[in-house]
């Protein structure tokens, strides 16, 4: 039986292709599943259109649909912390440090992030179709930093490295740990881009629409892109998983239809 034995490598190999072929399916199946539920969305923009079919809605409410405009804020906009000229209406800005210490048992300097902070700020701000800069029919968009999605612009990224004198190394190296760089980011949704909502929208006073999360547990997304990018997006996500989980099934199946006849189909060739 010495003569046919497996390799433990190809076993492996036969037991990671469909162990990543399930995961890739699994994958792309949430997808699907989520693809379907953002297709049963009607899309909207910030127009009269839409006043009156919430207006002719029961409770003046749609529980799910997609709302597609250009972003304006309803007061004053946020100003990039380091960029000029920038404005926005959603602002996330983070510093970190990157550290490095001495670990004794490998002897080796070992990198690190420490003291990481993140600060956020927001002004009320709504969705109008695009090019309408003066209009009274806006979407008002609520509570944007619970929504999911990529909606947010990086304008900003440093890495401030620090500076390394004799005094300096000499006492980091007593310390075991030296400081390395210093990392700020910022990220802004900006002043007249395009978004695209997916959410509940609800009509106060008459006149005034507002996209908010929804109460029935679907997801909240914002996305900074059109409707139609952000869709083709998800079916290229979709499409790639579907086709990893094909490949990776076939070459399980290659590599376990190499063993079989490994097994059995030379063995037969010997007896004969």
């Amino acid at each position: 039986m010495s003569d046919f034995a497996v390799n433990p490598l190809v076993v492996i190999g036969v037991g990671s292709s469909f162990a990543f072929s399930s995961l890739f399916y699994h994958l792309y199946q949430e997808k699907k599943k989520e693809l379907t539920v953002l297709k049963e969305a009607p899309l909207f923009k910030p127009d009269q259109h839409l006043l009156q079919v919430l207006k002719a809605s029961p409770h003046k409410r749609l529980q799910y649909v997609a709302v597609e405009g250009q972003v304006q804020a309803d007061g004053e906009p946020l100003s990039s912390r380091f960029v000029p000229r920038i404005l926005g209406v959603v602002q996330k800005i983070a510093v970190e440090e990157h550290w490095k210490y001495w670990n004794n048992l490998t002897r080796t300097w070992n990198s690190r992030t420490m003291n990481k902070s993140e600060s956020s700020n927001t002004v009320p701000f709504s969705l109008i179709s695009p090019g309408a800069y003066m209009t009274d029919l806006y979407v008002r968009v609520m509570e944007p930093l619970e929504a999911s999605g990529c909606f947010m612009e990086r304008v900003y990224h440093k890495l401030k490295h620090a500076e390394e004198g004799l005094v300096n190394l000499a006492l980091q190296g007593l310390a075991g740990e030296k400081p390395v760089a210093m990392e700020e980011s910022e990220e802004l949704l900006r002043v007249g881009s395009t978004l695209t909502g997916f959410g509940e929208v609800v009509l106060e006073g008459g006149q005034v629409m507002r996209l908010q999360p929804p109460q029935d547990g679907r997801k909240y997304i914002l996305m900074q892109t059109d409707y139609k990018s952000f869709m083709d997006r998800h079916e290229s996500s979709a499409s790639m998983w579907k086709s990893l989980s094909v490949v990776t099934g076939l070459t399980g199946a290659s590599l376990l239809a190499g063993v079989i006849y490994n097994l059995f189909g030379k063995q037969d060739d010997n007896s004969n």
